[in-house]
């Protein structure tokens, strides 16, 4: 199946890019993942992932869920962290084709700049999979959730918790990354429901990259502007969580709701305290096991659907209880 033209092509593809990068000042790729490889005879499918960064706990967990599942299939996974930087990605790509993958998953930092490392590949012969942000490339598959959706289930219940029909109030949105996929999807599915009551008006936040710490910065400049802020919607949890931080220590808590996306089971257990208010499920353990099944078939030559959306839900206070684990990062689609 793997067929030594093609391991021959891989080597001078990766010395053609080696070089490119080189010269643009990038550097050699830092392996965060875990090995794991078939006993016996015959050879192993090489999966490699190219994360975006894992800095994020809801990018740490999909990881953990894609090494649970290569495990189990005795399938060998390199994953490598890119640290939110274009340029470093694309050389975590040159450097795992170096390395012989057969199939390469990648959550690019950039829709658009991850391109030469996309062009690598293919030449490559080595397919492509995009996991929870889309590219511009043409790609085998792309394996994520649909976010716009997402963002009108957060809409939607921002609108009921400022009153619903004709609700009026302010709302500060923290944003994700600059001109990132999911970023854009959230924010337009938000403001295609909110926007319909005229009486809201959404305050639109510095892209805090989806870290607490920089939301935590950006909401109290925010919260210093705008101290009649209704409610806060976050593009994840984490953000959402550190904005809760700050209306704690303003002593406004009791004063505005929060919404955030991607059930982390910090936030579902204070929706189930009174202290956050919605979370809409986004549960990348099934991302990450859903990458490496659709990987697998990939390498195995299978057809695979081109674009693979996994279920969401709200969790808000009427069924929090019903998703609260000590045992669990996240909550999981019910």
């Amino acid at each position: 199946m793997f067929n030594l033209k093609k391991k021959w092509m891989t080597g001078l593809v990766a010395m053609a890019l080696t070089f490119t990068l080189t010269a643009c000042g990038g550097g050699a790729a830092k392996d965060s993942g875990s090995n794991t490889s078939k006993d016996g005879g015959g050879e192993s499918l090489v999966i490699g992932f190219s994360q975006a960064t894992l800095e994020s706990p809801f990018y740490t967990s999909l990881v953990d869920g894609a090494k649970a599942e290569a495990k189990k299939e005795n399938a060998e996974l390199i994953v490598v962290d890119a640290q939110n930087d274009i340029e470093k990605q694309n050389t975590d790509v040159q450097s795992l084709i170096t390395k012989g993958i057969d199939v390469l998953l990648i959550n690019p930092v950039n829709p658009s700049a991850v391109a030469p490392a996309l062009k690598a590949a293919k030449t490559a012969g080595i397919p492509v999979i995009t996991v929870d942000r889309q590219t511009k490339e043409d790609v085998v598959s792309y394996i994520g959730r649909d976010n716009v959706e997402m963002g009108r289930l957060a809409g939607e219940k921002a609108v009921e918790l400022l009153g619903g029909k004709g609700a009026t109030g302010k709302v500060i949105e923290l944003q994700g990354d600059a001109g990132g996929t999911v970023m854009k999807a959230r924010h337009d599915g938000f403001h295609e429901v909110v926007e319909k009551e005229k009486g809201i008006k959404i305050i639109e936040g510095p892209y805090s990259e989806y870290i607490r710490a920089k939301a935590v910065s950006s909401m109290q400049d925010l919260l210093q502007a705008h101290p009649d802020v209704k409610l806060v919607y976050a593009h994840n949890d984490d953000m959402a969580l550190g904005a809760m931080k700050v209306l704690e220590q303003a002593g406004k808590l009791k004063d505005v709701k929060i919404v955030g996306i991607d059930g982390l089971m910090e936030a579902v257990k204070k929706i189930e305290a009174g202290t956050f208010h919605a979370t809409v499920i986004n549960d990348p353990i099934s991302l990450g096991t859903l990458a490496i099944q659709t990987a697998i078939k990939t390498g195995n030559g299978e057809d695979v659907e081109k674009v693979m959306n996994a279920d969401t839900g709200l969790i808000d206070d009427k069924n929090a209880t019903n998703y609260v684990d000590d045992s669990k990062k996240f909550a999981e689609i019910k």
